[in-house]
């Protein structure tokens, strides 16, 4: 799977809020890792300990590879599990997820990528479910969405007593509409804090608040 500015710009948003204390979790998880990619950006900010599940065994095979060849390895450990079976230790501090998108489109051809970007094997109103059994009542859980399914998974997180503490909204260019939101929830009811964030200006660069919250990541930039 390639790595998508959107994966990357939600990893630095869920970062940065760990590297200011913002939230401080000791634990975290990190459902459909993937290539581990989320799981490393957290590490390089956070001292928590990280476990990485992916139902996918290849996907687990090349995350465990980056973990262990990055200097954060004792903290990050992958693992092959369906979400709905995995045997946690304990419960997590912050859960991270960029779930399956595109649950109403037709699926690829490749097994692994329709498993990768759609909702057969986790469909998104289970997921609030899942993270509800999995983690600790002062958690966080933080996930990347389409804008178009949104509204409606914050409406039926509430059912599992998700409430959003922050919501970004995110553009390709200021002429663009929402693609991305990236949602950061809690147990606790709480007022939402709402921005907007603008990948690229109109002169197709990189805007400044882009650059500052990916400057740490990306190599050139």
């Amino acid at each position: 799977m390639k790595v998508c500015t959107d994966s990357c710009l939600f990893g630095a948003w869920v970062a940065f809020k760990t590297e200011q204390k913002i939230i401080n979790p000791k634990s975290i998880l990190d459902i459909g890792t993937g290539t581990g990619l989320l799981s490393l950006m957290l590490a390089q900010k956070s001292g928590a300990t990280i476990q990485a599940v992916d139902i996918d065994k290849n996907s687990v095979v090349q995350a465990a590879e980056n973990f262990n060849t990055s200097p954060w390895n004792e903290r990050i450990q992958a693992f092959q599990s369906d979400i709905k079976e995995w045997k946690a230790p304990g419960k997590y501090d912050l859960i991270i997820s960029n779930p399956p998108f595109y649950e109403n489109d037709v699926a690829p051809a490749d097994n692994r990528k329709s498993i990768s970007k759609h909702s057969a094997a986790m469909r998104l109103e289970n997921l609030s479910l899942q993270v509800k059994n999995l983690l600790n009542e002062d958690g966080n859980f933080a996930l990347l969405l389409p804008s178009s399914r949104a509204e409606w998974f914050e409406n039926a997180a509430q059912a599992n007593s998700f409430y959003v503490k922050e919501k970004t909204e995110v553009r390709q260019t200021p002429l663009h509409n929402y693609f991305r939101t990236m949602l950061l929830l809690q147990h606790q009811k709480t007022e939402t804090s709402k921005s907007e964030l603008v990948i690229k200006d109109n002169n197709n660069a990189y805007t400044d608040e882009f650059i500052e919250l990916l400057k740490d990541y990306y190599l050139n930039l």
